[in-house]
């Protein structure tokens, strides 16, 4: 049975993650930061035992150890860092509070980059061998004509730097490593007034995902398949 680790699947696109690669019959890690307050989650995997639910705080560099050491023995097919933040409301020139900026690069980027730091024995001994990031068209250099969000823009852009850099250090060893913009989705940091569901969006990750040749190794996609912009 193939496998797969969800960073944030209490919630939004990484619990609807959960949902479809359970339909796909995968084993499924799904990691959030408070297991017992999840409480859709908790429904998703009841009497599921292929579903495990694990408390991880992506910023806590102490339990990515902790639950890569109780992985160690178990080959990851997927690793995708899905978990991020928005930051503060204020994040226009002029609003730049520092503390806050950092706490948002170390949860978009420097989690993503301990975390397949942690796990490439597991991913690499898979037979899929992906590693995934959500990264998002808000981070792309190319697509920024309208400015502001500063800490969330540049910290997405710092994790599409850091998935080309995996791409280029990991592929020898046959690992696809990839970022994903997953649209504009009506979660808790998308808004309402998103035009796309979280059904959509996360059906749409899945068959690319399950689609990932090589020659797809240090790509940006959107959740169709569309090669974006850097």
């Amino acid at each position: 049975m193939p496998s797969i680790l969800i960073t944030g699947a209490n919630r939004g696109i990484g619990l609807e993650l959960t949902r479809s690669f359970l339909g796909h019959n995968w084993k499924i890690f799904a990691c959030c930061r408070t297991p017992e307050s999840a409480d859709e989650l908790n429904r998703l995997a009841s009497g599921k035992n292929n579903v495990h639910i694990l408390r991880l705080d992506v910023t806590d560099e102490a339990q990515i150890s902790r639950v890569a050491g109780e992985l160690r023995n178990e080959p990851l097919d997927i690793l995708f860092n899905n978990a991020g933040v928005k930051g503060p409301q204020a994040q226009n020139f002029g609003d730049t509070n520092v503390d806050e900026y950092l706490e948002v690069f170390r949860t978009n980027a420097l989690a993503p980059l301990k975390m397949a730091e942690a796990f490439v024995e597991q991913v690499a001994a898979s037979d899929r061998k992906i590693l995934a990031c959500m990264g998002t068209l808000m981070g792309s250099l190319k697509d920024n004509t309208s400015g502001g969000f500063y800490a969330y823009r540049s910290s997405k852009a710092a994790l599409h730097m850091i998935v080309r850099g995996l791409a280029a250090d990991l592929s020898a060893r046959g690992i696809l490593s990839v970022v994903f913009h997953p649209g504009w989705v009506r979660t808790r940091m998308g808004g309402e007034e998103a035009p796309l569901s979280v059904e959509e969006s996360a059906a749409g990750l899945t068959r690319v995902l399950l689609d990932m040749a090589p020659e797809n190794n240090g790509c940006f996609y959107d959740y169709r398949g569309v090669e974006l912009p850097w």
